[in-house]
């Protein structure tokens, strides 16, 4: 884990400040996925892209193999001896994670039928469970579907994460923790989004996988 943090705060001098706020992150997902939780991501634009950007380096290997377990294989193997042998092979240890962005039909509809801005919060709804993370993207702070969505996570009893911008707006007070990086600018803050975000998929993946 050291190495990583080490590692961003040499590359990104502006986000050693983020140094505590990163580890207690790291430290609420490692404790979520210990107990069989799953991360749900909330955001908008650039934000949703970076949801689905975390959710492809968690859902399959990222800079390790992560081979399945051999008792997995073996059962993979049993299942049908051809096909379950390539799946052995092949399939990845995963740590879940949904991007809320992606569900089209669903939000579409939740917008047609009921209210826009809370079909994120009508996800984590559905899918959330005390020991899941909501991780809330927005470089304002203040994005009002993400904000619903982290207010229902509360509800249910999920600890929620804040990535944002400097001022970390009304994110701030609702989430657990909060790493608001230093730029304002919308384009400035998600840009120092990203190896935030990678620090922490793999740090992930070396206390799971390594």
């Amino acid at each position: 884990m050291d190495q990583y943090i080490e590692q961003l705060g040499n590359r990104y001098p502006v986000l050693k400040e983020n140094k505590k706020e990163i580890v207690s992150a790291y430290e609420l997902l490692v404790e979520s996925y210990e107990k069989g939780g799953k991360l749900l991501i909330a955001g908008n634009g650039g934000s949703a892209a970076d949801a689905d950007h975390i959710v492809g380096e968690l859902m399959k290997g990222f800079v390790l193999p992560r081979r399945v377990s051999e008792e997995l294989k073996t059962r993979l193997c049993e299942s049908d001896t051809t096909m379950g042998t390539d799946l052995a092979e092949k399939l990845q240890g995963a740590l879940p994670a949904i991007a809320l962005s992606n569900h089209n039909s669903l939000n579409t509809a939740f917008l047609n039928d009921v209210d826009g801005t809370m079909c994120f919060a009508q996800q984590v709804l559905g899918y959330g469970k005390k020991e899941d993370i909501l991780l809330a993207i927005s470089t304002s702070g203040n994005s009002r579907n993400v904000l619903y969505a982290a207010v229902t996570a509360k509800a249910i009893g999920m600890k929620v994460i804040a990535l944002t911008g400097s001022e970390g707006g009304r994110l701030r007070t609702t989430a657990d923790v909060t790493i608001a990086v230093g730029a304002k600018e919308t384009y400035q803050a998600q840009e120092l989004h990203l190896p935030v975000y990678h620090c922490l998929c793999l740090m992930l993946e070396e206390y799971f996988f390594g």
